[in-house]
């Protein structure tokens, strides 16, 4: 093609010693910007699939973990380049003409999971493909809801493609299940990695140009999805469905309620991140004083008879308890609403609902269960699903992964060459993985940056640099013995900080100490825009 023969052109009269070095320094500028190291057993001398086949028999290899989250942010870097079509369910890696699920972006979670690691991993500038597609959706989106549903704002279901399709879609021709294609959910869920992203930047040329408009939008179309309950006291969505899940009725199986706990999180979501955009731009007050006055008459969360939270809006039992989507904790991760500190009833509902799920399921599952765990701060139990996730798949190999309904089983794991295995290959369980190494080591939510919230036992002594933190930092840790001895704090644009650990820390040349806050302690201070503070152990 003229694009190949140009890119060739461009190679012409360069040694390849020349080519490389250009190579690697274009892709060390994004890549060397964090580093991990994790003291303990490494095997570095073994190559790739024996290490992995060791570790899976129970063997010790720290550096094999500390490797499986470079490499997602490798694999990031490599599929998901500005000016380019953001990352699919397979990355650039697809080796079939017909390959699973068309290779497309399926947006109730695989293409949002993929760039879970783009700002906390640093690497903002990976999102701006995922941010292209929001905004061609935006267009194609705002006739889906114009003309399906005579509604303002945009829409997105389930499944999108690099042409921005919008409209429910079926399976290679056929009619689609209702519990996936007429999912309507999927612009709030992409508008919060628009939020993210300022949240991480502190851009507010960002938020004000691009962000807002599309949030906005967004949430226009879900307040006119909204309608009152029949007892009218709360608003709703109907139909609505929890993605890809079937509940039981007195006469058989169903697949469409009211109020999926799924769609009133992300609009809850949607709505209060408006609100807040809104104040910091200083913009539309008569549309956030209308959003602001739905915001509580959303239908709440609800806790089960056993303790679990709820999915759908009445106690319905799940066809399949132990199925591979999470879609009602979204609320814990990756939302915010949920937490230990704020909701502590709703975060143990979370926890029952983990624990009823079980830890089966496809490579992608195994590793949203790893986040949700650590924002649940179960180093250990997230510990335990990484090694499940690390754990050698033959399945590609035998055949047994060739169709999508082999996911729908899998048993999940990773290939020889760590790609994640659905089974099939599936990317999004490999950026998900490196995630969840992310919130084991530190998380950022509700104004705070934790440190070291769900560090499990085997990590007891090691560093990392170069994290992103929500309200624009950059965050460096070293610890030993499980406790933070040295962290570094960059403030990008001059907000304050609040910290979070579990040993007592203070703020060098200063009197600035950490205070007790339960069984852990917080230290706030004020920073300025592209100072960095050095805070130590006491």
């Amino acid at each position: 093609s003229l694009l190949s023969e140009g890119y060739i052109n461009k190679t012409i009269g360069k040694q390849y010693d020349q080519l490389k070095k250009t190579h690697i320094d274009a892709f060390q500028k994004y890549y060397s910007r964090v580093a991990l190291n994790i003291e303990g057993e490494k095997h570095p001398e073994l190559p790739t699939n024996e290490r992995l086949a060791a570790y899976s028999k129970g063997g010790k290899d720290v550096g094999l973990e500390a490797l499986y989250f470079q490499f997602g942010r490798y694999l990031l870097l490599s599929s998901s380049r500005q000016g380019g079509q953001p990352a699919n369910l397979q990355g650039i890696w697809n080796a079939s003409i017909r390959p699973p699920w068309s290779s497309n972006y399926t947006t109730n979670i695989n293409v949002e999971m993929n760039y879970w690691i783009a700002e906390a991993c640093n690497l903002s500038e990976l999102h701006e493909p995922l941010f292209s597609l929001i905004k061609n959706l935006s267009i194609t989106g705002a006739q889906t809801a114009k003309n399906y549903y005579q509604a303002k704002g945009w829409c997105v279901h389930h499944n999108t493609d690099i042409w921005a399709t919008s409209n429910p879609v079926g399976d290679f021709g056929r009619l689609g299940d209702a519990k996936w294609a007429n999912w309507t959910m999927s612009a709030p869920w992409l508008c919060q990695h628009l939020w993210e992203h300022y949240q991480f930047t502190g851009d507010k040329d960002f938020l004000k140009n691009t962000a807002y408009p599309l949030m906005k939008s967004a949430a226009q179309f879900c307040s006119d999805w909204l309608i009152l309950s029949p007892d009218g006291k709360y608003l709703v969505t109907s139909p609505s469905v929890s993605p890809e899940n079937v509940f039981k009725t007195e006469s058989g199986f169903a697949e469409v309620s009211m109020a999926s706990t799924m769609d009133m999180t992300l609009i809850r979501e949607i709505f209060t991140n408006v609100i807040s955009a809104s104040n910091v731009l200083g913009i539309d007050n008569q549309f956030r004083s209308e959003l602001s006055s739905k915001l509580p008459k959303l239908f709440p969360f609800q806790i089960g008879k056993n303790g679990d939270l709820q999915e759908w809006f009445q106690d319905f039992e799940a066809k399949d308890p132990k199925h591979r989507h999470l879609s009602h904790l979204y609320g814990l991760y990756p939302g915010n609403e949920i937490s230990l500190s704020t909701t502590p009833q709703l975060a143990q509902a979370c926890k029952k609902s983990l624990d009823l799920r079980g830890d089966e399921g496809a490579g992608w599952s195994k590793a949203w269960k790893i986040n949700l765990h650590a924002r649940l701060l179960d180093g250990e139990k997230s510990y335990q699903l990484l090694r499940q996730l690390l754990t050698y798949s033959k399945d590609y190999d035998s055949g047994s992964a060739s169709s999508p309904e082999a996911a729908s089983i899998g048993s999940g794991g990773t290939y020889p060459n760590l790609f994640c295995a659905g089974p099939p290959f599936q990317i999004d369980g490999n950026f998900g993985g490196a995630a969840g190494i992310t919130e084991m080591l530190f998380q950022s939510q509700n104004d705070e940056i934790h440190i070291l919230p769900a560090i499990p036992n085997a990590w007891g002594s090691g560093s990392y640099s170069g994290l992103k933190a929500r309200n624009a930092f950059e965050v460096s840790v070293s610890w030993k013995n499980h406790n933070a001895q040295l962290v570094k704090i960059k403030s990008i644009v001059g907000n304050k900080c609040t910290l979070r650990s579990s040993n007592k820390l203070f703020l060098k040349d200063t009197n600035q100490f950490s205070v007790p806050s339960g069984k852990e302690f917080v230290l706030v201070f004020e920073t300025q825009s592209g100072n960095e503070y050095t805070i130590i152990s006491k």
